[in-house]
């Protein structure tokens, strides 16, 4: 299969694409090392060693990794060199660090004389399915939470994404992981989507992307019930309050739609403005938007690089081309750049539209890419409506000084995480996962690992001379 440079559209890599043999062998080999392999074995102290050693291996070879990721996604070069890299290794840093805490078995002494213990145990072999706009931390987020776990793993790369997976691969044979422990097949998810989650043999999905496609994995996976999380799409709200800091406001939002091309399941792709600050913050935003410099990955100038393929470029010409029969009004961008140096790769330029009727398609629908509708509002009641009136409810942003208040109105805005004057902010000790159409489950933080462990409960009979009630219920 022939892997593309988006910023040039040129051939950057051929790999191998795996079949129905593959993933067969994938998973008998994640089941024999759970199951009977050294890996389910291991002491906790091995494991954490095994994550540690991870996350060196990444930060050793982090220069040649920010490249490849930003050759495979278009994303500028200090995306990947700043963010992307650094943070993946960051994650199995954290898990590794955690992993003997967060599995501390728990005694709880029930009044009726018996004692219960509290297992935190591995789920089992889990197919781990990323997306292509963050491939490698996405991968290790989920990677270093199932592994630090216990579970033995199949990590399924997207098939426009791979390399930096790839490469992944060899730094966890380096670390010297036990075979069967992490298996990588790297295949569309049309060609071995149903194997992979549909089998008997698989205990647990992770999965990211579309919703379209995690609706498919339900339907696979509910032929034999396993766990899953499901983070999905995302419609998300940021909303400017009349009291807001105009300068960080603006600056903020150009971040939360235009980072990464717009290919973010958080992008705050409407805009929700006070009426009384809104031609102040529309005039500012339109013009910084207007200023981004498109270019090429690796061009350490560019502020944004390309959509992942045509095809994808396509589909966001089709959703502005839709807002403006609806009665979108384009305040800029809206097309493909005439730049002569861009034309080989698939760039399009920042997009903001005004007027846009809340019942359009572009108002209710992921585009997932750098197109954004700013709409006012009076009150923070409408606000409030507005935000909620999406069918996908992941991520939101209030911009106002009085960060209190925004706080109070965050817990009101149905969305899985909130943000107040900032945006992106991911910790690894925190979850992440939305609500509604944006999925179930949650990522990082105690509650994210927990989510790659099943509880058991142990209870011990602690009656006095060990003559519990049920030993004369059909005594003789």
């Amino acid at each position: 299969m022939k892997v593309i440079n988006p910023s040039t559209g040129e051939v950057l890599a051929d790999v191998a694409v795996s079949g129905a043999k593959d993933v067969e062998l994938a998973i008998k080999s994640a089941r024999a090392a759970f199951d009977s392999g050294p890996w389910s074995k291991i002491s906790l102290a091995e494991r954490k060693n095994y994550l540690q050693k991870i996350a060196h291996g990444l930060l050793d070879k982090a220069q040649a990794l920010a490249e490849l990721e930003t050759l495979n996604t278009g994303k500028p070069i200090k995306e990947s060199i700043f963010m992307d890299i650094p943070s993946a290794a960051k994650t199995f840093e954290y898990f590794a660090d955690h992993l003997e805490e967060y599995l501390a078995e728990e005694k709880i002494t029930i009044p009726a004389g018996a004692e219960s213990r509290l297992l935190r145990q591995p789920h089992g072999v889990v197919v781990l399915i990323v997306p292509w706009n963050y491939p490698l931390l996405i991968a290790s987020w989920k990677l270093a939470q199932a592994l630090a776990a216990g579970n033995t793993v199949i990590l399924k790369p997207s098939s426009l994404t791979p390399l930096t997976a790839l490469e992944l691969g060899k730094i966890i044979q380096e670390a010297g992981l036990p075979i069967g422990a992490v298996n990588i097949v790297n295949a569309s998810g049309e060609a071995v989507g149903e194997q992979l989650c549909a089998d008997k043999r698989v205990d647990m999905i992770s999965f990211t992307g579309s919703s379209e496609v995690g609706k498919k994995i339900l339907s696979y996976s509910s032929k034999y019930v396993k766990k899953t999380i499901m983070e999905l799409g995302g419609k998300s709200a940021g909303i400017v309050l009349a009291d807001a800091d105009l300068e960080l406001a603006v600056n903020g939002s150009l971040c939360s739609i235009f980072l990464n091309q717009g290919q973010m399941c958080t992008a705050m792709s409407r805009i929700l403005v006070a009426k009384e600050v809104y031609d102040d913050f529309i005039k500012d935003f339109t013009a910084k938007a207007q200023r981004i410099k498109l270019g090429k990955g690796m061009d350490y100038e560019a502020q944004m690089g390309p959509l992942i393929s045509d095809g994808q470029r396509k589909q966001v010409l089709k959703f502005v081309e839709s807002a403006k029969k609806e009665g979108a009004k384009i305040l800029c961008g809206g097309k493909i750049p005439s730049d002569a140096q861009l034309k080989d790769g698939f760039f399009f330029e920042p997009t903001v539209l005004a007027d846009v009727p809340v019942d359009a398609e572009i108002f209710q629908q992921e585009v997932f890419g750098p197109v954004v509708c700013v709409n006012k509002f009076s009150g923070v009641e409408e606000a409030m409506a507005l935000a909620n009136s999406s069918d996908f409810a992941l991520a939101n942003v209030i911009w106002t000084k009085d960060a209190a208040a925004g706080a109070k109105m965050a817990e009101r805005v149905n969305s899985g995480v909130s943000w107040v004057n900032t945006y992106g902010m991911f910790y690894n000790e925190v979850p992440f996962g939305g609500f509604k159409q944006s999925g179930f489950g949650k990522e990082l933080g105690r509650e994210g690992f927990l989510e790659y462990t099943r509880l058991k409960n142990i209870i011990v009979d602690k009656t006095e001379g060990a003559k519990p009630l049920v030993n004369y219920w059909y005594g003789f």
